[in-house]
């Protein structure tokens, strides 16, 4: 967070917060960044991060052994609410399926695809993370 300092006519300062980025936002991202050093330690090569189709995305495409991982990233500060990977929904998995769909037409890809999910839980720098590889199978629209 950034303070600037608007002066006025008068002797009163008016203090000004400019936001680099929303908390959550900044939460998400920095779990994203410690889902690719993971993965990336395990040997994958990482081909995309955040690909976009309209308003659908996937939050990491990357690869090993010759297959495609089109994986999403939940992460949460507690389980309280169970477990993240709860989250993805129906409607998610629908999106992550047309998206990466257009990923393997558009890049022409000849190769096994899968689906995973990351999980993150905790605060950066005291996180658990969970990788479900194959963690749900493409549904026939």
């Amino acid at each position: 967070m950034y303070i600037l300092y608007l002066c006025t006519q008068t002797t009163h300062s008016i203090p000004i917060y400019i936001f680099s980025m929303a908390h959550h936002n900044e939460f998400g991202q920095i779990s994203e960044d410690r889902a690719v050093a993971y993965l990336m330690a395990r040997g994958y090569t990482i081909r995309e991060r955040n690909w976009r189709l309209g308003h659908k995305e996937i939050d990491i495409i990357a690869q090993k052994n010759g297959t495609i991982a089109f994986i999403e990233v939940k992460a949460r500060k507690n389980d309280r609410f169970g477990d993240p990977a709860e989250a993805v929904t129906d409607s998610k998995i629908r999106n992550l399926v047309q998206a990466a769909n257009a990923y393997v037409r558009y890049h022409r890809i000849d190769l096994p695809v899968r689906f995973d999910i990351i999980t993150i839980i905790g605060e950066p720098g005291d996180q658990t993370i969970d990788h479900i590889e194959n963690a749900f199978y493409p549904p026939i629209f």
